[in-house]
């Protein structure tokens, strides 16, 4: 049967033959409010960076991973990091134990950075890096790389998603409590404003609220809501915002419901444009458009039939392009059930190819402007994000949300409504609750991480520490505490802490220790 709402509770007519909704303010490609796209002239002057997301066990393997994309095409790297490494944990640490290497590299000092990245030219390929609590202290190994590469810092570009706001909302990787975090937030941003400024200092994600259950409309009204906590947190901490907004960027997630996700896209790009310049004062054009890395849904992945899952990439990855995205990942067809085998990586990396060199969808700009039920779509998804970002505001903004529970509480109720949609088989998912086979699938390759990475991890690090000047790392680390106890800022710190031979535990530790540990309250729906 036909549906009568789609994914956000919005209803549907069998046929639109006039927009719907309040008028749209659509403009001109490349002109306020963005709606159609951040530059005129789109794809036809340049393609979508194709980055797909890789990281596992060792950093020399990582390493051997992100070469054989870039032979294969792929134009920018974005790198996974293992749990412990999320969390702000050496490998050896006892909280480590078992997860090294499992849903991406393990980093734990600059030895590590300098492999990961070893005989790639950080001066012409972007990096972005996922990593959120410790996101200062992974920027400053690539920093110092950098410099002992002699790379000047302003010819580095790349993003690093130092978005701890959606920890507390849907992943739970958090270290600090939301002030603190946010203090790291606005170093990072102030520091690459004067030292590095062609990176992305934040990505601020919408795809792990998605990836938690929220609609499409909660998508953006909770991310544009986290991004408007930055703007203030950067104000009060006396930065122009001009000179920092134009290096935000956003990552949304690119799900089933194809026409809903391109509105989503143009929606999310039209409100961010008057936010930006209505409530902030941002009088930069550059500081008014949503730039957006996208990847393809990773929970509507299926472990049965996982072939399907390159039909559902393909369509998530059409709808990403078609709504303006600036980057793109796609997800390989087996990672419903483990990281990515090469060859299912490059499959997914073709997909982009063939979407951005065969289908013709890259020729024109906006091709889907003026469509009823797009626009129409569009009015609707901003309406619906207008008015929760309304509520948020009522509630003293994101921090005071989150902090409340009230954010987390949404979007576990709408993941509750889309599990028992499908449950009762309202909401399709072909080869589990509609066409199942009822028997056990082929068989297909996994990449497994075995249990020797984790000891050669340990092993390695254990030898760095041993050949390092101990007493010179202490005195950083202790340069770190009293920094960290005022306001000054913390990334020449960190950048001479890790150049030094200081790890990622050590200085997350010394945080710790300032900062305190976040414990989330308990949600009671």
């Amino acid at each position: 049967m036909p549906r009568e709402y789609n994914s956000s509770g919005i209803p549907l007519k069998p046929h639109y033959d006039r927009i719907e909704g309040a008028e749209l303010e659509l403009g001109e490609p490349g002109a306020f409010p963005f709606a159609r796209g951040i530059r005129k002239d789109m794809y036809r002057g340049r393609l979508w960076t194709m980055r797909q997301y890789a990281g596992f066990a060792t950093a020399a393997e990582s390493n051997a991973r992100y070469r054989y994309l870039l032979e294969r095409g792929t134009t920018g790297l974005s790198v996974a990091f293992d749990l412990p490494t999320q969390l702000g944990h050496d490998s050896d640490a006892p909280l480590a134990r078992g997860e090294v290497g499992k849903v991406g590299v393990a980093i734990d000092s600059i030895e590590d950075m300098e492999t990961l990245f070893d005989a790639i030219p950080l001066d012409r390929v972007t990096v972005s890096m996922t990593i959120n609590a410790p996101a200062s202290i992974l920027l400053a190994m690539l920093l110092a790389v950098a410099r002992r590469r002699g790379i000047p810092f302003d010819r580095l570009g790349g993003t690093v998603q130092n978005d701890v706001l959606k920890e507390y909302v849907a992943r739970g990787t958090y270290i600090y409590p939301p002030e603190p975090s946010m203090r790291l937030v606005t170093d990072v941003m102030s520091y690459c404003a004067h030292h590095v400024p062609q990176w992305n200092t934040i990505s601020i994600s919408g795809y792990h609220i998605r990836e938690a259950g929220s609609t499409a409309a909660e998508e953006i009204g909770f991310t544009l809501s986290n991004a408007k906590a930055y703007l203030h947190a950067a104000r009060a901490a006396g930065i122009d915002l001009d000179l920092v907004a134009p290096r935000i960027s956003f990552f949304w997630n690119a799900h089933n419901d194809f026409f809903e996700e391109i509105a989503k896209f143009r929606a999310a790009r039209l409100l961010w444009a008057h936010i930006t310049r209505d409530e902030f004062g941002c009088k930069d054009p550059k500081s008014q458009m949503l730039r957006f890395h996208t990847q393809t849904a990773g929970s509507t992945l299926t472990a049965q039939e996982p072939d399907n899952n390159v039909v559902r990439v393909t369509l998530q990855a059409l709808a990403a392009v078609l709504g303006g995205t600036q980057s793109l990942h796609t997800n390989g067809k087996d990672e419903a059930l483990a990281l990515p085998t090469a060859e299912s990586a490059k499959l997914a990396l073709r997909t982009q190819q063939i979407i951005g060199y065969e289908s013709g969808v890259a020729d024109v700009v906006d091709p889907l402007a003026g469509s009823y039920y797009v626009e129409s779509l569009t009015n609707a998804l901003a309406e619906r994000a207008r008015t929760l970002i309304a509520e948020v505001d009522q509630l003293g903004g994101s921090v005071a949300a989150i902090e409340s529970g009230w954010m987390q509480s949404r979007v576990a109720e709408s993941a509750y409504r889309a599990q028992q949609d499908i449950e009762r088989g309202d909401a399709v998912v072909v080869g589990v609750n509609r066409f199942a086979e009822g028997e056990a699938g082929p068989t297909i390759p996994l990449q497994r991480i075995e249990a020797r990475v984790e000891r050669e991890q340990v092993d390695r690090l254990q030898r760095f520490r041993a050949a390092r000047d101990a007493t010179a790392v202490a005195a950083r680390l202790e340069k770190i505490r009293a920094a960290a106890a005022t306001r000054e800022n913390l990334m020449p710190h960190f950048i001479e802490a890790v150049d030094g031979g200081a790890t990622l535990g050590e200085i997350c530790n010394v945080l710790r220790d300032v900062f305190g540990v976040y414990r989330a309250k308990e949600v009671v729906a």
